[in-house]
């Protein structure tokens, strides 16, 4: 179940902490809206992971597509230069 709580609930945020686990985050609202979270540092490592992960594979589908339109270099181009 989703956990969304108003950010004023943090007053007592020992009681809030005990919401979050490791497959559980707690979302925090201002004013009706979603402004935050609480994750637990094993999602957070996750979350970085994922992160570096599609940043890798956005790059390396820029550089494909750069290839594709400025041509390839071969191997043996590669090692004489």
């Amino acid at each position: 179940m989703t956990n969304i709580i108003p950010i004023s609930d943090l007053r007592n945020y020992t009681e809030v902490l005990k919401d979050v686990d490791k497959n559980q985050c707690v979302y925090l609202t201002r004013n009706g809206h979603g402004a935050y979270t609480i994750m637990t540092m094993a999602e957070a490592e996750e979350y970085d992971r994922l992160k570096a992960i599609y940043g890798l594979m956005k790059e390396l589908k820029s550089s494909e597509i750069r290839a594709d339109k400025e041509g390839w270099v071969s191997e043996k181009e590669m090692y004489t230069s």
